[in-house]
């Protein structure tokens, strides 16, 4: 149900030709999140007077949110190389000594999915990041020997969409951890109005608002619709992306005005249609729509839950009565309406 999904906070292939020419390159250019740009602000600048590596960071939240971009700004902050891989693609202990061996003093190692991490690998980082050597046991048996290796001071930055799956020891280990949240509509419509500028396309305040509102307050998902609107109106709407074209377009693309497509409409009307509009548990709303449930719990669910689409408790998920209007049905009156 995910695939290629428009709305999808996560990286698809398209999206390679053009996020990183329109991803920012300082603090200053970043766009929301203004707490968390604060306080990297004061922790860079305090690591760089005292000419440190700035302390670990662990970056987690939805999707899109930009946790890669703010790793490459953070190691462009403290003028300092930065290197990229994830979690899955570390598989053996000694990969993850190679990487770390090869770093030079002040480097920035970003680990995208930190939480997919195999832990023995993890284990590996433990030394690194507390007093920068690692320690690993070369053979069995009788011919085991334990290895030790000082490492250059570097910052490791971890990005996650499932902070409760990172372990503690690790997690313990980051001397920061920020949230991003998603992006309000103000925030959004910036953020378009800056792609398009970059991007050269022509538009009209109304028609790039009309983006920013259905982004799901994510910049991936509201770059991703500028380009298919631009495409709309490259052919039928003399290259000027306005108000009635970004409509037209993204009612095509079966995106409604408050961001919900076909595959939220579906986990909802399944809680309310099939199970009385809950509650009901994440795997059976899963096995219902033929959906993974960690898909659904990583991909749908968070903009459910910060719409007040749907609720989580104890039982399981509920859908609200704001999920109800907003499908247009009617909502159950009795003991369940007096949650909400």
């Amino acid at each position: 149900m995910t695939t290629e999904r428009v709305l999808s906070g996560d990286q698809q292939d398209e999206d390679h030709s053009f996020d990183d020419n329109l991803r920012p390159k300082r603090l200053t250019d970043y766009i929301g999140q203004d707490r968390l740009k604060a306080n990297l602000n004061i922790f860079t600048a305090a690591s760089k007077q005292r000419n440190e590596p700035l302390d670990h960071v662990l970056l987690h939240g939805p999707p899109g949110l930009g946790k890669t971009t703010l790793a490459n700004i953070i190691a462009h902050e403290m003028d300092a190389s930065i290197k990229i891989t994830s979690g899955p693609a570390v598989e053996r202990p000694a990969d993850m000594v190679s990487i770390l061996t090869r770093l030079q003093t002040g480097d920035v190692l970003f680990i995208d999915e930190v939480h997919r991490l195999n832990r023995v690998v993890e284990e590996v980082l433990y030394g690194a990041m507390e007093d920068f050597s690692v320690s690993w046991v070369m053979d069995k048996g009788l011919k085991a020997r334990s290895i030790n290796l000082t490492i250059q001071p570097f910052t490791l930055i971890g990005a996650t969409t499932r902070y409760g799956m990172v372990s503690s020891p690790l997690r313990d280990r980051f001397g920061h951890a920020f949230r991003l949240d998603f992006y309000d509509d103000n925030a959004m419509n910036t953020i378009a109005r800056r792609s398009a500028k970059i991007l050269q396309i022509e538009a009209e305040d109304d028609g790039l608002w009309q983006i920013a509102l259905r982004s799901r307050g994510t910049p991936r998902v509201a770059n991703r619709l500028l380009k298919r609107v631009r495409d709309y109106a490259q052919v039928i709407g003399d290259n000027i992306i306005t108000s009635s074209i970004s409509n037209e377009a993204l009612s095509k693309l079966e995106v409604d005005e408050l961001g919900l497509d076909d595959s939220d409409r579906l986990v909802l009307t399944t809680i309310i249609e099939k199970f009385g509009g809950g509650p009901v548990g994440i795997e059976t709303v899963a096995a219902a729509i033929s959906e993974d449930a960690d898909t659904i719990i990583d991909v749908y669910e968070p903009f459910l839950l910060q719409k007040g689409f749907i609720d989580r408790t104890r039982r399981g998920r509920v859908a609200t009565r704001r999920a109800y209007d907003h499908l247009g049905l009617s909502f159950p009156e009795g003991p369940q309406s007096t949650m909400f």
